[in-house]
């Protein structure tokens, strides 16, 4: 098991994609775990959560069948490989293709046990774990899923959490109205992991944060795990977050994440990274840090200095007062942002140099804007505005204007570059110039765009082709830009 790890961190409670494990007081004890002394054996009929992960939990015959569902190790998709379906079960997949957002007929056609390949790196596998680690309530949230796929989560959370470590299932239905995931859902845990899997229903929709919490309020395990229901577990999984979190209960520990394909249920691995985020604000992989890979240990956990999160708020959106949160930021003392980018991502590329920022049109034509266009044409042309990465200008302090979005810890944006030959901009590696002042203009906000070159101006001209312009370098007439921010200096 790889593990992505922050630490230093006095949250209790971090809400993020797939996993986050966070450490929790132990302030009930109800549900699954061991039975107090004087209580009677369990009777023969009703199931039991293995102590040890040799064999599978027998189950009462027909249990997944009634449900037209499969249970068992094999079958199609065995060890993460790629499922297919017929031609004849391929047509008849569409519908639930387009419901489900993944093939969720395929889904029902694959085993709720398939084992799925170990990708840990050897050295993690050789790892020895205590037995009196902290034990584990896992909560997954969901929302008119599937049911395999909902319940193939369950089967390989139990068959790969050593039952002594898994205090319990919670499943939150954040407002479903598929039948299936009422009562069905319901039948079968109870009577799968009877006392084990427990299910919480918020009566209307609270979105993926608020579900998350409902679900913390009745975990009773000293450490949580929050999950989508739509995620397969690696064997060996727990125990070294579990291992961490007991060395240091302040610590947030995220599992190496790989993929599910949503066409084919194959599992394909990720390379091991650190999480982050671009100036938009994207979630993303990154490289881990130099540290790590000087100390040659694969298998030492990465500091990463966000954890991917799955919360989207709409633009337009009131929300509300936060001035408590304010004065709590005060009252703590926190750290200003630059102090998380100098101490915590120093990786992240900084733009201190920029004067203007967004969009770029011009006075002749407002509703085109500056646009990359064709990446192999090396050349900028003309769009209707859309406001997304191809058309975010940046001009500088240096008088350099980059076009493209913001880099994080890659490779910086093409610049717009006055070539003296071609009459249209070229976009170009302004790193590789030697000729400063052909990358180089003369800009202020509502004035022309002048190389200092050639003294050519950008500008447009009425054309039958690309949306009516062109976007072209021609002796100066006047004609006028505006890039949508000015940023404060």
């Amino acid at each position: 098991m790889k593990v992505t790890e922050r630490t230093n961190s006095d949250v209790q409670i971090i809400l993020y994609l797939f996993v986050t494990v966070t450490s929790k007081p132990q302030t009930r004890r109800w549900g699954h775990g061991p039975p107090a002394a004087t209580a009677p054996p369990p009777p023969p009929a009703r199931l039991k959560h293995p102590d040890t992960l040799a064999s599978p939990v027998c189950l009462p015959p027909g249990l997944s069948k009634s449900l037209g569902l499969i249970e068992g190790f094999g079958g199609r998709g065995k060890g993460g490989l790629p499922a297919t379906l017929s031609p004849a079960e391929d047509s008849d997949a569409k519908n639930l293709r387009e419901k489900y957002g993944y093939n969720a007929y395929l889904s029902d056609r694959i085993s709720l046990d398939r084992t799925i390949p170990d990708h840990r790196p050897g050295k993690c596998r050789k790892v020895g774990y205590p037995r009196d680690l902290p034990q584990i309530s896992l909560i997954f949230i969901f929302v008119n899923e599937a049911l395999s796929v909902i319940l193939r989560s369950v089967h390989s959370a139990v068959n790969h959490t050593p039952a002594h470590l898994l205090k319990e299932i919670i499943l939150v239905d954040d407002n479903s109205d598929d039948e299936q995931l009422k009562g069905p859902l319901e039948e079968y845990v109870n009577k799968r992991y009877p006392g084990l899997v427990k299910i919480v229903r918020n009566q209307k929709r609270e979105g993926l944060i608020r579900a998350r919490i409902e679900g913390w309020k009745v975990a009773t395990a000293e450490v949580t795990g929050f999950f989508d229901a739509h995620v397969e577990f690696t064997p060996s999984w727990a125990e070294p977050v579990l291992a961490r979190i007991k060395d240091d209960h302040k610590r947030i520990i995220l599992p190496s994440i790989d993929n599910i394909k949503h066409d084919t249920f194959e599992v394909e691995r990720y390379e091991n990274s650190g999480h982050g985020y671009n100036w938009e604000l994207w979630c993303m992989y990154i490289n881990p840090p130099k540290q790590w890979w000087d100390e040659g240990d694969i298998s030492a956990p990465i500091r990463t200095p966000a954890m991917i999160g799955c919360s989207f708020v709409s633009h337009g959106i009131d929300y509300g007062d936060i001035s408590q949160r304010v004065e709590l930021r005060k009252s703590l003392q926190c750290k200003s942002f630059e102090w998380y980018l100098d101490n915590v991502y120093p990786e992240m590329r900084r733009y201190n140099d920029t004067l203007y920022y967004g969009e770029i049109r011009n006075s002749k034509a407002s509703h085109l804007c500056v646009d990359q266009g064709m990446k192999e044409n090396h050349t900028a042309t003309l769009h209707p505005c859309h406001g997304w990465g191809p058309q975010l200008g940046r001009y500088t302090k240096e008088g350099q204007l980059f076009l493209g979005p913001l880099g994080s810890t890659g490779d910086d944006t093409r610049c717009v570059v006055d070539d003296q030959i071609s009459s249209f901009p070229q976009l170009l590696n302004c790193d590789k110039l030697t000729n400063v002042k052909q990358k180089t203009w003369h800009f202020s906000q509502n004035e022309s765009l002048i190389n200092r070159a050639t003294g050519r101006c950008l500008e447009v001209v009425p054309a039958n082709v690309y949306f009516g312009h062109l976007l072209v370098l021609q002796p100066c007439s006047g004609q006028r830009w505006t890039i949508k921010n000015t940023m404060k200096q």
